[in-house]
């Protein structure tokens, strides 16, 4: 029988039916009860002569010891060992840092973002967080307080690329309504509480943070951090290139 951990890892259930060649899907839950039923793990184990045009020009600024912040399936990792850098992939679910060891990533962990304090001072050159994964600091004051962190244990020239999509690229009422009610919160519009269902499995509810480029570069201020430049793609996807002020 699962215990109660092993059951809210949703995602990593997921990610693990994709491995095994079962079906895989996502349900993508938010707190106003929209449903969002996505194609599941298969992008998390691409190629880089598959990934999304954004990340392959952000990809080339890669430099030095790389930390990959929810690195999933170790898809990043395991491009950027070929090419001879020394990488840590980190992700919160146990089975992806399982699956990232089996593909041959050298050094996968189970941690969290909020737990990247754990490095020592300076280890990093560049952090990645591909995969929409600016989303993972929930909202613009954890987001601040995250920066410092990445900051201590990167080099004095690191760079970070970040990947995020812009909320407002929207039409939809429902998404606009709620982007609404998020600001009459105190919240950014695109700050939302989503929780992922997979099957039986279910995570618990946590903050997902999607930002303009405007409103990355103000989240980035008085933080040790500056975007160089934008990488835009055909859809409201996009790859900030940050570097250390």
């Amino acid at each position: 029988m699962l215990d109660k951990k092993s059951l809210k890892d949703a995602y990593g259930q997921e990610v693990w039916a994709q491995f095994v060649g079962k079906p895989s899907f996502e349900v993508i839950e938010r707190e106003d009860g929209f449903i969002t039923f996505t194609h599941g793990a298969k992008l998390l184990f691409q190629e880089y002569k598959d990934w999304v045009k954004p990340q392959k020009q952000a990809i080339k600024f890669a430099k030095g010891a790389v930390l990959d912040i929810g690195t999933g399936t170790g898809r990043v990792p395991l491009y950027l060992q070929k090419r001879g850098h020394k990488v840590t992939a980190i992700d919160s679910s146990k089975l992806s840092i399982k699956i990232c060891k089996l593909l041959g990533v050298k050094d996968a962990r189970v941690l969290t973002i909020d737990q990247v304090d754990r490095f020592k001072p300076g280890s990093f050159d560049t952090i990645v967080m591909f995969g929409n994964n600016f989303g993972l600091f929930e909202s613009k004051k954890k987001a601040k307080i995250l920066l410092k962190k990445l900051a201590r244990i990167t080099s004095p020239n690191a760079l970070i690329l970040a990947e995020s999509v812009d909320p407002y690229s929207t039409k939809d009422p429902v998404h606009l309504a709620y982007q609404r009610n998020n600001l009459k919160r105190g919240r950014l519009p695109g700050q939302n509480k989503v929780r992922i269902r997979f099957r039986y499995y279910a995570s618990d509810w946590f903050d997902y943070l999607q930002v303009s480029k405007k409103e990355m570069q103000d989240i980035l201020k008085g933080t040790p951090w500056r975007v160089k430049r934008f990488f835009d793609s055909t859809n409201p996807l996009y790859v900030a290139v940050i570097e250390k002020r």
